[in-house]
């Protein structure tokens, strides 16, 4: 069974260019840096991102309780599924331990509604 705990906080998606500096400001509960060639990515607390930086808010997290070994498959469907299902847009991230799963702050209670419904322990 899939278990996940909600992340307190508001949080945002922003986008820099791919040649940025990795900035002092991120911070939060959760935190993610990721570089492409095309770009670089950061998710942060909301209230961390300064004027100026390109950024989708009102993003709320929650964590799929791991570690999960590599070796395990369909985790990732499982959680989203139910939510497309739902006409719930989602932002994902995985670390090496776990999944994160981001949805927007006014789908929340849909998306945990969902989520249950799947079976999965919210």
């Amino acid at each position: 069974m899939i278990r996940m705990s909600v992340l307190d906080g508001r949080f945002a998606v922003c986008r820099l260019e791919a040649d940025a500096p990795i900035p002092y400001w991120p911070r939060g509960a959760f935190v993610s840096i990721t570089r492409t060639p095309d770009e670089l990515s950061i998710i942060c607390e909301e209230d961390a991102v300064p004027d100026g930086v390109r950024i989708e808010r009102d993003w709320r997290a929650l964590r799929v309780e791991g570690p999960l070994p590599f070796e395990m498959t369909g985790v990732a469907a499982a959680f989203t599924k139910p939510l497309a299902d739902a006409k719930i847009s989602v932002f994902v991230v995985a670390t090496f331990d776990t999944d994160y799963l981001l949805v927007k702050r006014d789908t929340f209670e849909r998306a945990v509604e969902a989520l249950r419904a799947a079976g999965i322990d919210v």
